[in-house]
């Protein structure tokens, strides 16, 4: 993680370099520590790649190196502290003094790099003059055993893939196996590989372990020793490609491609294979599940393997540690249960836990001792897990890997914050191209999902990951190697005991701590190198007057601080002094936000969520010129200003504010906005008296509205919103917009119908109100999502004509509903339609999914799987 802290570093470090007011005395220090910084990055992502071997020499150098890097870190954040309070920076004596300290400071740590160098050159010196590099490159290359024996599921799978290589094709056919690390997919592979009816239908069956160090020409060479003895090696690889496209031209072939990961790899060999010759089958494993898919016919997809359940996992453990399905002793058989079980599914978990078992345990041994050796093993099994999904892990996907151990296990993650977390962190500097860094963080996220690593938990209308969690297996494993690695600690108290000890907490950069909060912070930790601290604990936490100041006394140059389930009824004033928070999320029982907030000049990501329906902004959080994300669940009410402002272009989100606060004055810089929510009376705000709704037309980037009808403490009902501003003056972009309580009548919908960007469209709370919705004629072009909740909507008149491009219909508490239109089900696109307490429309729900099979049946290569979800089911 180190290369990732020491680009970060960087990048602060290069912006006080560039800083004239004030010039600093210690430039020259600070460009010598840049330049050493730049030749340890490059150290860094040596040295990383050697570290793949697990090489305990390799593991201390990159230590140290962390160790190093973060001195560096503390150094130029006290720099960075110091200047934020004393804006005369030079005028004093004490300035000079202070000048003088923080020149030492950063010649000693320059001082520190340079020593490091030097050890480090002079023990990878020893280390390669060992010869152990050849030695473990050859067994990197090797390729890994092949599970032949002691095999258990995979049942509907196999049958599955069988008959997709014996079924007759137009051309070429490829099929893939997606599946996490460990899951079992080149077993499955084997499994089909071996299978009597594929050795019949296929006479050539080529095997290829593809992985990360392959080349090309090592792919087509492994193809062509089927066909010719002779030696070929010294062939260039489009000579190669040329032979193998000649001996795949005709005949009947299985190719199995396993481990292939990513479409570039896919892509590069594919030239090879002659797609007008049907009689050939490939069939490729992945983790990549993107990759699978683009492999895939566009009709077939790929073939996900399953996690094992708990009488699959304790028949494998069995037959690993004694060879057959009912061998345990009974004695044993209540821990060997548990055992498999805490594998949580993953066949490679449970065949390195019975690997480790049938080593330990001895049959000759009294019960009890063996009893002790399996109740530890049970212990232990996150220390088992296998590594090597970690290892082929690109770097700058690693940090952000092991970072899913500070949330709770089984912990539901919100991706917005998540995304924003991991850039705060500084773990995502480089912006890929045509993207922003959130962008950029999401298309990481992807990846890691794709790869298995990632479970997605629910999707949002517009078909983003809306939340995502991570495996038991992974999670604990998360945990384990970010403590190594100094990553992060997580906290425990086990009978009012702290683990680990909170006098050794000193040294580490991320705490979580997720139950019994009063306690940790009641006993006055003190961890200055800490730069973020998270609580996610599933108890809100009302904090006793005397521990208020304890997070910032305790974490004085925080980074991020997310301590959401605390709730703050007065406000600790000393939070204001934590001038390098970059994201901050928590709740207060207040109904203003200090002024103190004006000094946070570094924070990118503010949440704030509050008992109170209203929020009054003091401070001027559109001054923050980092500022680029603001989420309230109060309607917020900014600080007024009298002239247009020149702040607030890195703005991308604003939710919630007060109609009040859509005026020229505060919207007219945010050119980047690209989330607007907006609470309070809407009907003055629509008309023009309260706030403007023409300067929210004018937000030419803004994609996502939310605007809530509060009226409180009159009932929506008294407040009725009567009309919709036309649609020309909403924003020319809006792809997604959420109403709630505003009761309009039906008739209004041409209005949204005529929004010709709309893909994602929320009625929610009673948004729209009436007996009868006919759909107009020619509009909702583009709507992919609708969701209608809390109507009493009882008759609605559609057709697939209306929505030609939706793809999902949720229909919440739609209680007096009788039918949901059975012509959506001739929707090509149409995906997913979910009823919740709306009993009435339900066989009608029912009768469009068997419409809908009947489509997919008759139009398979066109149309994909239709899910439809009911509750409570009659």
């Amino acid at each position: 993680m180190a290369d990732a802290a020491v680009e970060f570093l960087l990048e602060k470090l290069r912006n006080l370099v560039l800083d004239e007011k004030p010039k600093l005395y210690m430039k020259t220090e600070m460009e010598q520590l840049e330049r050493e910084l730049r030749i340890m990055k490059v150290f860094l992502n040596d040295s990383t790649a050697k570290q793949r071997r697990n090489d305990p020499v390799v593991r201390e150098i990159v230590r140290q190196a962390t160790d190093v890097i973060y001195e560096a870190d503390d150094v130029i954040d006290s720099i960075l502290t110091y200047k934020a309070n004393h804006s005369r920076f030079r005028m004093s004596l004490r300035s000079r003094l202070m000048d003088n300290k923080f020149s030492g400071q950063l010649s000693g740590v320059t001082a520190k790099i340079t020593s490091f160098f030097s050890f480090s050159r002079k023990v990878q010196s020893d280390f390669a003059s060992l010869g152990v590099d050849e030695e473990q490159d050859k067994e990197n290359l090797k390729e890994p055993a092949i599970r032949r024996d002691n095999i258990v599921g995979f049942g509907e799978e196999m049958k599955t893939l069988v008959e997709y290589l014996c079924e007759e094709t137009e051309q070429l056919d490829v099929s893939t196996i997606v599946g996490m690390p460990g899951i079992g997919k080149t077993t499955l592979a084997w499994k089909i590989y071996t299978c009597p009816e594929i050795e019949y239908e296929f006479p050539i069956r080529i095997w290829i372990h593809v992985s990360n160090n392959f080349t090309d020409k090592d792919i087509f060479l492994a193809i062509l020793r089927k066909f010719r003895p002779d030696d070929v090696i010294g062939q260039s690889v489009e000579e190669l490609a040329e032979l193998v496209f000649g001996h795949l031209k005709h005949g009947r072939f299985l190719i199995v491609l396993d481990d292939v990961r990513s479409v570039d790899d896919w892509d590069r060999l594919q030239i090879a294979l002659p797609k007008f010759n049907n009689l050939i089958k490939v069939l490729i494993t992945t983790c990549n599940e993107a990759m699978g898919r683009h492999a895939s016919r566009s009709s077939r997809l790929p073939c996900k393997v399953r996690f094992l359940n708990d009488s699959e996992s304790w028949s494998l453990l069995q037959l690993e540690v004694f060879g057959k399905h009912d061998g345990c002793p009974q004695e044993l058989e209540n821990v060997g249960k548990l055992i498999a079980k805490q594998c949580k599914g993953l066949p490679l978990a449970v065949v390195v836990m019975g690997g480790i078992l049938a080593q330990k345990d001895n049959p000759s041994s009294a019960m009890a001792e063996r009893k002790a050796v399996w109740i530890k093993a049970c212990q232990e099994i996150p220390v088992y897990l296998n590594e090597k999904f970690y290892d082929d892990l690109p770097q700058h996907l690693r940090v952000c890997f092991l970072y899913f151990g500070m949330f709770p296990s089984k912990f539901e993650i919100s991706v917005w914050n998540l995304v924003r977390m991991w850039i705060a962190e500084g773990f995502i500097l480089k912006r890929e191209d045509g993207f922003s860094v959130e962008e950029t963080a999401e298309n990481y996220l992807e990846d890691l999902i794709n790869r298995h690593l990632v479970e997605v938990g629910q999707y949002s209308g517009d078909g983003k990951v809306k939340t995502c969690s991570i495996h038991q297996m992974l999670h604990d494993f998360c945990k384990i190697k970010a403590r190594t690695e100094n990553v992060l600690q997580e906290i425990k108290c086990t009978h009012g005991v702290f683990e680990p000890p909170i006098s050794q907490l000193s040294l580490n950069r991320r705490l979580c701590i997720h139950s019994d909060v009063p306690d940790f912070l009641h006993s006055k930790p003190s961890c200055p190198r800490v730069r973020s601290f998270v609580s996610f604990s599933s108890d809100e936490i009302n904090l006793p007057p005397k521990d208020n100041s304890a997070i910032p006394a305790a974490f004085q140059q925080l980074r991020l601080l997310d301590i959401k389930p605390i709730i703050f009824s007065k406000f600790p004033s000393e939070l204001f002094q934590l001038l390098h928070l970059r994201y901050l999320a928590l709740s207060l029982s207040l109904s203003f936000l200090p002024v103190g907030f004006s000094k946070l000049w570094s924070l990118q990501t503010l949440i704030v969520d509050t008992t109170c329906r209203t929020l009054e902004i003091k401070a001027d959080i559109l001054k923050l010129a980092d500022l680029r994300h603001f989420k309230t669940n109060a309607s917020a009410d900014l600080l007024r200003s009298s002239k247009t402002r020149q702040e607030a272009q890195k703005l991308q989100t604003l939710a919630m504010v007060s109609p009040q606060c859509c005026t020229e004055e505060n919207f007219g810089t945010a050119r980047n906005l690209k989330k607007l929510g907006i609470r309070g009376r809407l009907s003055p705000f629509f008309d023009g008296t309260e706030g403007s709704f023409d300067c929210v037309g004018k937000l030419a980037n803004l994609v996502k509205l939310k605007l809530l009808n509060d009226v409180f403490p009159r009932a929506p009902s008294q407040s009725r919103v009567q009309s919709l501003p036309p649609a020309y003056k909403f924003p020319p972009r809006l792809r997604s917009l959420t109403l709630s309580d505003t009761l309009l009548d039906w008739t209004k919908m041409s209005v949204l119908a005529s929004l010709e960007k709309l893909q994602v469209l929320k009625l929610k709370g009673k948004a729209f109100m009436g007996h009868t919705w006919v759909t107009d004629d020619g509009g909702f072009r583009d709507l992919q999502a609708l969701h209608i909740g809390h109507t009493d909507l009882v008759i609605w008149v559609a057709s697939a004509y209306h929505f030609p491009e939706l793809r999902n219909l949720e229909l919440y508490n739609c209680e007096k509903l009788q039918e949901v239109p059975i012509e959506l089900a001739d929707i090509p696109s149409f995906q997913r339609l979910e009823l919740y307490q709306t009993k009435l429309a339900a066989a009608s729900a029912n009768r469009i999914h068997e419409r809908k099979q009947k489509y997919i049946q008759e139009r398979s290569h066109k149309q994909r799987e239709f899910k439809l979800s009911v509750f409570p089911q009659n």
